[in-house]
């Protein structure tokens, strides 16, 4: 019989029983503490601007470059840092990975100099960018084939966990405490979860040299550009509308709901995650389409209904729902497609999904300052409904019908 192409290493076979018919969650949770982590790196800052601002004597614009730099830092870092470390064992990425967060985050919370703060803030997303190309793959390596998407599900639930608790809850505590204890915090948190995944998570081998495929090689992989087109289309639509729900929702009267409306959303994606979850292994096509449909279906609900604040309301809901499983859905998506190359793939992933955020927060500044926030709703649409069309073309490749691929081989 041959072997799987993720079998485990010798000392690690002891535990295959086990392996079968549940999930490592000791393991996986310290991963989806990673991805708490590498998600509060990129979006804290937002909830802390005027705090920020105040104790480092900018303009709240200049502070917000806080996510910016982060955002662009991970971009820009996934793909060279990935094939940097393809050859390093891969606790050891995680744990420099971690290191990085726990090192530029004490520095924020002590430095005073702007200039120095901003440098950090660029190197601290470096390290985002290198654990977000490393989760998705490890998470897959830790469970055999049909429970990949499930474990990845788990891990992926640290990042609404982020945006509805932790932002959120760094924003209270920062104004009671002052925003560098936030930061403090966060590195506190980071060298916590280097000794947990010393303890819990278990390592495996880098590829050798000659095993490893360059980008461009990947890249043209059948599958791989149009899954990364949708991930692009996707990730511009959600963050268009989710970096200024502010404005947004300042303009339909609902400025006052703005705490119920980010709550209401963190909810619905922590469920629908949990729903996608179980179900990705067995329907991972038909769940992108469902989810690309209704995601371009709240773009016209928010479009046609601005004066009914129920309307609103059941758009946010379906909104959450829709979005929950688009992490999950894409990454795994792109690693059964990329096959061995998973790892390389993650990392343009991890770029493509980082320069889209980024382009987000300069598309959608454009658009407020010319036209007004009434288009975002439009623009996301029109963004998923191609996206859904490119999911939809690409049966072959990318978004293949029936169980997943890599369940059956």
């Amino acid at each position: 019989m041959t072997q799987p192409a993720d079998a485990r290493p010798s000392a690690f076979r002891p535990h295959e029983p086990d392996r079968a018919d549940r999930l490592p969650f000791a393991a996986l949770l310290a991963l989806t503490l990673t991805s708490f982590v590498a998600t509060a790196n990129e979006t804290v800052p937002a909830g802390l601007l005027p705090q920020i601002a105040h104790g480092l004597g900018v303009s709240q614009g200049w502070a917000g470059q806080f996510t910016t730099l982060c955002a662009l830092g991970a971009g820009l870092a996934a793909i060279p840092f990935t094939a940097l470390t393809r050859g390093w064992a891969r606790r050891r990425v995680l744990l420099f990975a971690l290191g990085g967060f726990c090192v530029c985050n004490a520095v924020t919370a002590l430095s005073s100099n702007f200039a120095l703060t901003l440098v950090v803030r660029f190197v601290v997303g470096l390290a985002t960018g290198l654990a977000w190309s490393e989760l998705a793959t490890y998470a897959r390596r830790l469970v055999p084939a049909p429970l990949q998407g499930r474990a990845l599900a788990v891990v992926m639930i640290g990042v609404p966990l982020a945006l509805s608790l932790g932002v959120p809850l760094a924003a209270w505590l920062g104004r009671i405490v002052g925003w560098r204890w936030i930061f403090g915090g966060m590195s506190g948190a980071a060298l916590m979860l280097m000794a947990w995944v010393l303890a819990a998570v278990p390592d495996f081998p880098g590829q050798a040299t000659r095993q490893r495929a360059n980008p461009r090689q990947v890249l043209m992989t059948p599958g791989v550009r149009p899954v990364l087109l949708v991930v692009m289309l996707w990730i511009l639509a959600h963050y268009l509308l989710y970096t200024y729900i502010a404005p947004f929702l300042a303009s339909v009267g609902l400025a006052e709901q703005l705490d119920m409306v980010l709550l209401v959303f963190g909810l619905c994606t922590m469920a629908g995650l949990w729903a996608i979850g179980w179900l990705v292994d067995r329907y991972p096509r038909a769940l992108l389409l469902v989810s690309l449909g209704v995601f371009a279906a709240v773009g016209a609900v928010f479009g046609f209904c601005r004066s009914s604040a129920t309307a609103m309301l059941v758009g946010v809901v379906l909104w959450g729902f829709s979005f929950s499983g688009a992490p999950t859905l894409l990454q795994t998506a792109l690693a059964d497609t990329a096959g061995k190359d998973a790892d390389v793939a993650q990392s343009m992933l991890v770029t493509v999904f980082n320069l889209s955020f980024a382009s987000s927060g300069l598309l959608g500044g454009v658009l407020l300052e010319t036209v007004g926030s009434s288009v975002f709703p439009w623009v996301l649409a029109a963004l998923a409904c191609i996206g859904w069309l490119i999911a939809w073309h690409c049966r072959g490749h990318g978004f293949p019908p029936g169980h997943r691929r890599a369940a059956r081989d």
